[in-house]
């Protein structure tokens, strides 16, 4: 009995020990894991572009003035249709702007439901402020109406005051109505009926695009159904229990976590001196001797005054320039390699250098060879 018990006391410390790991394990994954809705998108699954022209109206005198053409010719369509002759060229448009509008058709979305509008001056007008669009069809690539816009314009700011004296605030000539277009007609998604699905990446990465179709084809348990494409695209072929399914399925795919993997990258803007580093930045063995010229230039004035009771002379002020340099005293720094991103921001700071000097220093060091990471200026 005491060797039985020994022998289950062993193989309990084990599976413990095992258990420990495995959650240890899987947490550390869930920590810098993202779901499959973050990552990635059903293909066909996407929002379209629409837009149209119209007239922005009821504005205080700052609308698009009698040169801009298509305005009065707009005005005088509309009122035409509405059982009204008028020639062009009497109008005023003063009070009118003539208006791009554009939205975005949300995937999936249904008749009779609303989104936003941007409103964007093409014309001469100065502000957009108090008008109100009137119904404006709004077309898809293929010329279809697929909603309709109408509603108050809404600017985040304002402008007062004349020609000489105005006062502004942001942008006068672009503005959004929120829920300003109703729907008319929806764009067909097709996915009932089909044998396969494709996951797109947002950013495409091989490494990523395998650890989607493994973490698939673990988690629905029917198999190898899911396998990357290419580095963008992971074709999952759809099981037999998921065919009438679909949206299941898709629900299932799109709330499990992978842990993405990406190029490991230095982003560096030499306008402002900021410096961004990935996680996986590694520096190899490097010296570097940092050193700064600094050159101040005074100017003084000395005044030269004719002598008391001259009857000669005038007073002159001489200017006088004194440029000075100074080079600041370097050291050499040798810097070990570097495994974590902690290490490489350590050991930079060695240098004891400002961001904008560092800006420098990792083109520097890239160029020599040290930083293996992709370096990248905007």
């Amino acid at each position: 009995m005491s060797g039985r018990s020994n022998r289950m006391l062993k193989t309990a410390k084990i599976l413990l020990i095992a258990l420990s790991f495995t959650i240890f394990f899987l947490s550390s994954i869930s920590a810098n894991a993202a779901r499959v809705k973050d990552i990635a998108f059903i293909e066909g699954v996407r929002p379209n572009q629409l837009v149209g022209y119209g007239l922005v109206v009821g504005l205080s005198g700052t609308g698009d003035k009698s040169s801009a053409v298509y305005t009065t010719q707009s005005i005088a369509n509309m009122l035409n249709r509405m059982g009204m002759k008028f020639d062009p060229k009497d109008i005023k448009v003063k009070n009118t702007a003539a208006v791009l509008v554009t939205a975005e058709l949300p995937a999936f979305i249904k008749p009779g439901s609303r989104i936003d509008v941007l409103v964007s001056s093409i014309g001469d007008a100065t502000s957009l402020q108090g008008g109100t669009l009137i119904s404006t069809p709004l077309k898809g690539p293929d010329n279809s109406v697929y909603a309709v816009g109408q509603g108050s314009v809404a600017l985040a700011g304002f402008s007062a005051g004349t020609a000489s004296a105005l006062v502004s605030k942001n942008h006068q000539t672009a503005g959004k109505i929120p829920n300003g277009a109703l729907i008319e007609k929806e764009v067909p998604v097709a996915l009932f009926g089909k044998e396969d699905l494709f996951l797109s990446l947002r950013n495409p990465d091989f490494t990523t695009a395998q650890r989607l179709s493994s973490v698939i084809n673990q988690s629905l348990a029917a198999g190898e159904i899911a396998f990357p494409v290419d580095a963008g695209k992971v074709k999952i072929s759809i099981p037999q229990y998921y065919r009438d399914r679909i949206v299941n399925l898709i629900s299932n795919i799109e709330a499990l976590e992978i842990k993405p993997d990406n190029i490991t990258k230095v982003v560096i803007n030499e306008r402002t001196g900021t410096v961004v580093m990935g996680e996986n930045v590694r520096l190899s063995a490097v010296a570097i001797s940092h050193g700064d010229i600094s050159i101040e230039i005074k100017t003084q004035y000395y005044i030269s005054q004719p002598a008391p009771f001259a009857q000669k002379g005038d007073t002159v002020v001489q200017p006088v320039e004194e440029t000075k340099v100074q080079e600041e005293r370097s050291r050499l720094i040798m810097l070990p390699e570097s495994v974590t991103l902690g290490e490489v921001v350590r050991a930079l700071n060695l240098v004891g250098v400002t961001p904008r000097d560092l800006v420098a220093i990792l083109q520097a060091i890239k160029a020599a060879g040290a930083l293996q990471a992709e370096l990248e200026i905007i």
